[in-house]
């Protein structure tokens, strides 16, 4: 059936806040998010940006709670059968599109098929299923060749292309042609008209939504709109930020500037929390497919300068308490965490060794390109330290520098950087994306399917794969040091050290939940 398309793709806007901004503040959420939505198709980046606009408007099958452990979400259930090999899904009943048509099982389908062609999880999925198909309005199937352990938590999967459902013709386009009308599934709609791009993303209630049964549990329970109206106001100015949610303009600040920790606390109408215990990684990306860094052994001469200490200080100052160092594949808060060839990144660290290496290795002076997003405060100072340290370890970089929404535009570049590509970058995920070698971004190796920067690597692949047959913890880890062992010979990317980030709010919002902060759930009072 050809479903209506009730919500416009976005259009001009003109200086002056339409009325429609000026409803009553008690029944606004007003949210500066970490960066802006620079796109609408959630498949189309893995920006946390456009990750937290997708669970505005979109549901997954399944959900994690705080515990993340998987809950039911838009799927009422499901049963196992045949050993594992044959998985049955039952949808909810009454679940409606934002354009009122039913949420039906080929939606679904159609909808997992999109998410497995980019996401690591949903690659895997993929290859071991025999077959996907819809049942009838309300049940899917999947048929897998080999059993799939993992399967609820890659259909809940929360960030980092997370399995949200869309109508089976926005499902049915290729991810690489992202669609630019929302027609969602979630409890907020997206209001494309009062879109400002670099300013304000504006989501309004849908009434039409029916909520999982289940109490509130981050997003393994009920997803409630208590506000009418939600506004993404974009503040890459901290002082800017810090001053409109000190005078009430704002209500929460999702990622509070480290240095500004100090003024949050002290004043009383504000609440300055952790709400994602995982902290955030950074990296250094490598782009695999050009020169210099084709080459595993340039790569690998640089682990004789990267300092994790320096990249950590330049945004979170001496406090050791907000970062560590030390830092290799996996985040503290994963189980897999080892100290497998740590000495990689905590030995004397030398940018005379560096260059000695990088001569052995054969640089012959190639110019390296730095993607530098110079609006987003971390990103900004991380690439500023990461272009200084290429420099004095002898490579010829220079620092591209964009807005973040180009950033994102151009690391999806595979040309070389003459041509409007790239060499390096540094990346930031959450713990919660890096916790496993199954949803570990930057870990799969599998060339052009791998995430931006395509490197490849049979045996990092092989690994991973052992990794989803293992049984338990102990013998994950033990497939977690070997992977480690392998990773600092093939170096998809640098590790550059584990940091933490406070959120505040004013003291008249409750609800906020602790694992990701997502303005769902919340209400005034």
């Amino acid at each position: 059936m050809h479903r209506r398309t009730i919500l416009g793709a976005g259009a001009g806007l003109a200086i002056a806040r339409p009325a429609l901004t000026q409803g009553n503040a008690a029944h606004t959420l007003r949210f500066i998010p970490q960066a802006d939505v620079t796109a609408v198709d959630p498949m189309s980046t893995t920006s946390y940006g456009v990750r937290n606009h997708g669970h505005m408007c979109w549901d997954t099958l399944y959900g994690l709670d705080t515990d993340f452990v998987p809950r039911p979400q838009l799927a009422e259930g499901h049963v196992v059968e045949q050993d594992g090999l044959r998985w049955v899904f039952t949808l909810r009943e009454g679940t409606r599109f934002h354009d009122g048509e039913p949420i039906r099982a080929a939606d679904a389908v159609a909808s997992i098929r999109r998410w497995a062609r980019l996401d690591s999880l949903g690659q895997s999925l993929a290859e071991r299923t025999e077959e996907m198909r819809a049942l009838d309005d309300r049940r899917f199937e999947i048929r897998l060749k080999t059993p799939f352990g993992v399967m609820l938590a890659a259909l809940g999967k929360p960030s980092s292309y997370p399995c949200f459902v869309y109508p089976q013709r926005f499902a049915d386009v290729d991810p690489a042609r992202p669609f630019t009308e929302v027609v969602g599934s979630g409890p907020y709609r997206f209001v494309a008209d009062e879109r400002l791009s670099g300013a304000r993303a504006v989501y309004r209630k849908f009434d039409g939504y029916r909520p999982a049964p289940a109490a509130p549990n981050l997003l393994g329970g009920a997803k409630l709109a208590h506000f009418e109206r939600v506004e993404f106001r974009i503040m890459p100015d901290v002082g800017t930020a810090a001053a409109a949610i000190q005078s009430g303009e704002i209500d929460w600040w999702e990622q509070v500037a480290p240095d500004l920790r100090s003024v949050m606390r002290r004043h009383r109408d504000i609440i300055l929390e952790r709400v994602d215990f995982g902290g955030l990684m950074a990296m250094l990306r490598f782009n695999h497919l050009h020169p210099p860094f084709d080459n595993p052994a340039i790569r690998r001469a640089l682990l004789h300068s990267v300092n994790q200490a320096d990249f950590m200080t330049s945004i979170m100052g001496d406090d050791r308490s907000l970062w560590s160092d030390g830092m290799g594949v996996f985040p503290r808060s994963s189980p897999l965490a080892n100290d497998a060839g740590i000495a990689a990144v905590t030995g004397p660290r030398s940018t005379d060794a560096a260059r000695a290496a990088l001569q052995a290795a054969g640089y012959a002076n190639q110019k390296v390109t730095v993607l530098h997003p110079t609006d987003v405060v971390n990103n900004n100072a991380l690439t500023t330290v990461l272009t200084d340290t290429l420099k004095r370890s002898g490579l010829n970089a220079e620092s591209a520098t964009s807005d973040w929404g180009t950033v994102l535009q151009r690391r999806a570049n595979r040309n070389p950087p003459d041509q409007g590509g790239w060499n390096a970058l540094v990346v930031l995920f959450g713990g919660i994306d890096l916790a496993n070698p199954g949803q570990h971004p930057l870990l799969r190796a599998n060339g052009a399917n791998a995430w931006f920067g395509w490197p490849t690597s049979p045996s990092l692949e092989a690994m991973r794969d052992a990794w989803f047959a293992a049984g338990p913890i102990d013998m994950q880890q033990g497939i977690a040091r070997e992977i480690q062992t392998q990773f600092w010979q093939d170096l998809p990317f640098i590790p550059l050290g584990q940091y933490f980030i406070d959120s505040a709010w004013r003291r008249d919002i409750s609800g906020v939940q602790k694992g990701m902060a997502l303005p769902i759930n919340v209400k005034r009072g």
